[in-house]
């Protein structure tokens, strides 16, 4: 208890000092000389001029004011465009457009006629431009006052000021006016900086709508991104396989079949290890054959989907009619995942569904593939209890594909996949 109470100390005394120290630390931010005061002085005085082509349309009368306001109008990208140079030269912060650089004049012409843009030129740029202008004149003013005694020095000998030259009560009082003025004028640049950097990111960004429609966007490029990156990752390892792993086997088996035909005079347990050796480097060429094919056919990428497919058909253990209707190729990305889900709802159908025929039919349509397996089997399949379906559903939706299944009980299962034909 004793030693909870020592340790406790300076806890508490460490509390005033942390809140001193804070508070030196922002005077000091604020001082007239820091840098954060001439950062946000110079960014006010970037934006006087952005502001004065409202003021002085606005001050326009008779009927040409329309006019003039129409023109100013047109000139709202163009003052955006500034405004958004301004906060990221100046602020290091950037504003991003509503529209593409590259955009066309006619929608990025329309792209500056919001309501938010309009609020912003036409009210909050003139405001802050004459808070700006006052505000910036307070430094000459504080600087007048605060050099008060100078500047009457610099009188010629016969002014009225010159003669009575002393430490008066007026002089005084406007030095320390002054003094007063220099500390109190960064605090008031910072306040009108800090709401001039928070209605340009209001009003001439985006609104949440366009922010959340570029997250999708930018999220829906990151997965295709994904999903080629997977593919070419699965390209890369069938092709050091092929032209690694199993040439070294087919060279080992063969190197065993030369030895379990020309060794005779061996004793039978050493051609018995050989002729095992021999046959268990056969099957694990077929095995290693049999992945490769199965992490990227090469026939998919040379000849596409419709001989890919061809080539699953012919060796599924249940017949399968296939029908294709494509005119040409699509998205390489694409034609994997549909090779693969046909690949393993075939396996399905013949391992679970017990079907005697399955028939498989891939056409387009517009700029979407359709893929719909139709098999005779025992139905009863659901997606939601685990089964390998899941995954061909996750499958399709990397792509931002659809999977939807029916399989009522005693059959048939019809599986139909929609794919876009380009990411």
């Amino acid at each position: 208890m004793f030693q909870s109470k020592i340790q406790s100390r300076p806890v508490r005394a460490a509390g005033p000092a942390a809140a001193r120290r804070a508070a030196l630390r922002a005077a000091l931010a604020h001082a007239p000389w820091s840098a954060g005061t001439r950062r946000d002085s110079l960014f006010l005085a970037a934006g006087l001029p952005l502001g004065l082509p409202c003021i002085i349309v606005l001050s326009i009368p008779g009927k040409s004011l329309m006019v003039w306001l129409l023109l100013l109008v047109v000139l709202f990208d163009l003052l955006t465009t500034v405004q958004r140079s301004r906060v990221r030269s100046l602020r290091g912060l950037e504003i991003p457009s509503r529209l593409a650089s590259d955009a066309a004049w006619l929608p990025r012409l329309r792209a500056g006629l919001t309501w938010r843009q309009a609020v912003y030129h036409l009210v909050i740029a003139p405001i802050q431009t004459f808070c700006a202008a006052l505000v910036l004149s307070l430094w000459g003013t504080a600087l007048v006052l605060f050099t008060f005694f100078g500047w009457v020095w610099l009188l010629p000998m016969d002014n009225p000021l010159r003669s009575g030259f002393g430490w008066t009560v007026d002089g005084t009082v406007a030095t320390l006016g002054g003094l007063l003025l220099l500390f109190l004028t960064p605090w008031l640049v910072a306040l009108l900086a800090a709401l001039d950097l928070w209605t340009v990111r209001a009003l001439l960004g985006p609104n949440r709508a366009e922010v959340l429609e570029r997250r999708v966007e930018h999220l829906t490029q990151s997965r295709v991104d994904v999903v080629d990156a997977a593919d070419a990752e699965r390209r890369r390892i069938e092709r050091d396989l092929h032209d690694g792993a199993q040439q070294r086997l087919v060279s080992l088996a063969m190197n065993l079949g030369l030895a379990r035909r020309t060794l005779r005079n061996i004793p039978p347990e050493a051609m018995e290890v050989i002729v095992t050796a021999h046959e268990e480097a056969q099957a694990a060429i077929k095995e290693l054959h049999d992945l490769v094919r199965g992490l990227h056919p090469a026939v998919l990428e040379d000849r596409g989907l419709d001989a890919a497919l061809s080539g699953i058909a012919a060796r599924s253990p249940v017949p399968v009619h296939l029908a294709v209707d494509l005119p040409g190729r699509i998205a390489p990305t694409v034609e994997a995942v549909a090779y693969f889900t046909v690949s393993e709802a075939l396996a399905n159908a013949a391992k679970h569904a017990k079907a005697s025929r399955v028939d498989l039919a891939l056409r387009r349509v517009s700029d979407r593939l359709l893929i719909t397996i139709t098999d005779d089997g025992i139905g009863g399949a659901d997606a939601t209890r685990g089964s390998g379906l899941t995954g061909l559903r996750k499958r399709a939706a990397s792509v931002d594909g659809s999977l939807a299944i029916t399989s009522p009980r005693g059959g048939p299962t019809t599986i139909t996949m929609e794919l876009p034909c380009e990411l």
